[in-house]
């Protein structure tokens, strides 16, 4: 199936993206009870008793820590889109910063975010906010979705990430919330043992532990998942588009700004495995300068780069009457070919074939 462009979406039931919320719908629980419940304990915030100058900064910092190395670099530009190579352990340490997000496992966001591609604002799109915003946002999380199952979308978009077995050992049990639990530990002791050590009384180790634990680990992973999620809803509704894609997807100022780089979503569907997203001086990318200074430290390469005709495009002083400054909608066929015979090779190791219809070799361990 084509892409459909959003006029055609809005004005024809047939291609309207699903909105699975419904009485006949089953709450998937363990998702649901999640999200309430982090959202519940962040509130704790507010309380005089749990604030501290350190919970704060922890809490900034962490957005960066957390969510720009952990979501934007390690799950996003680097394993879903393959559009930078780091040395194993750089890697596995920006996907374990993601993991204490709480976004699920790395096989599950990869597979959902190349299904989002590959679909982007049709039916099958497991988070058009054109089916309804707040589905977009946030509700796709807390209902059974039989077509997501696992099984179901592992083996068609995440082989290459199962291949490796850090990535698969994450899929046994519940093995990744227990690197969350983790986290909840290491922030906790940090605060208590830090006022303990440095002559404390008890209750205020325990006052500061329960601030670092609230600011650091519940209220950062709540606003990290806003950020995260406003890519899918703001970004597909509200902002401008620089190129045709053939969906919704919009450069979003305020969520370009506030996520880092990751709101300038019409420059990432044109051209997603570039690791670049930030096209005009304007449209500040700080994932993006991260890379660059991992690529100077020698700790990144191969680093995809955005197309030089798509570049030409952006800079291009013609428009057409919406204002838009459009490229060929050739540009933008590699994807779904490359998501559509996305495969995978036995014998020691395999290779990916990426956006725009080429491969990468992918070691295994």
């Amino acid at each position: 199936m084509g892409h459909i462009g959003e006029d055609q979406v809005r004005s024809n039931p047939a291609v309207q993206p699903r909105q699975r919320v419904s009485a006949r719908q089953t709450i998937a629980w363990p998702y649901a009870c999640g999200i309430v419940g982090y959202h519940l304990l962040a509130l704790l915030a507010v309380l005089p008793w749990f604030f501290t100058w350190t919970g704060v900064v922890l809490t900034l910092a962490g957005l960066f820590v957390f969510g720009t190395l952990g979501i934007n670099l390690g799950y996003h530009r680097l394993l879903t889109h393959r559009g930078l190579i780091c040395p194993k352990w750089l890697e596995r340490t920006f996907v374990v910063l993601g993991v204490c997000c709480v976004q699920d496992t790395p096989a599950r966001w990869v597979s959902v975010h190349r299904l989002h591609h590959q679909h982007s604002d049709e039916p099958s799109d497991p988070h058009s906010p054109l089916g309804g915003f707040v589905w977009g946002h946030m509700s796709w999380l807390m209902v059974e979705a039989p077509d997501l199952a696992k099984l179901r979308i592992y083996e068609r978009y995440a082989k290459d990430i199962l291949a490796d077995r850090f990535y698969r050992s994450l899929e046994r049990g519940w093995r990744w919330v227990y690197i969350v639990l983790a986290s909840w530990v290491v922030f906790f002791a940090a605060g208590f043992v830090g006022v303990r050590v440095a002559g404390g009384a008890a209750p205020e180790a325990l006052r500061v532990g329960g601030s670092f634990l609230v600011w650091g680990v519940f209220l950062r992973t709540v606003l990290v998942w806003h950020i995260t999620w406003s890519v899918n809803s703001l970004a597909h509704v509200w902002g401008y588009q620089r190129y045709h894609t053939g969906d919704s997807s919009r450069n979003n100022l305020f969520v370009g700004y506030v996520s880092n780089g990751e709101g300038w979503h019409n420059n990432h569907h044109a051209d997603p495995r570039s690791a670049r997203h930030g096209h005009a001086w304007w449209e500040l990318d700080v994932t993006w300068l991260t890379i660059r200074l991992l690529g100077a430290a020698g700790l990144a390469r191969r680093i995809a780069m955005p197309r030089t005709e798509l570049m030409a495009a952006s800079t291009d002083t013609r428009t057409g009457a919406t204002g838009r400054r459009c490229a060929s909608p050739s540009y933008y066929r590699g994807y779904k070919i490359g998501v559509d015979k996305m495969v995978t090779r036995g014998g020691g190791g395999h290779r990916t074939l990426l956006d725009d219809g080429s491969s990468v070799a992918k070691d295994t361990p």
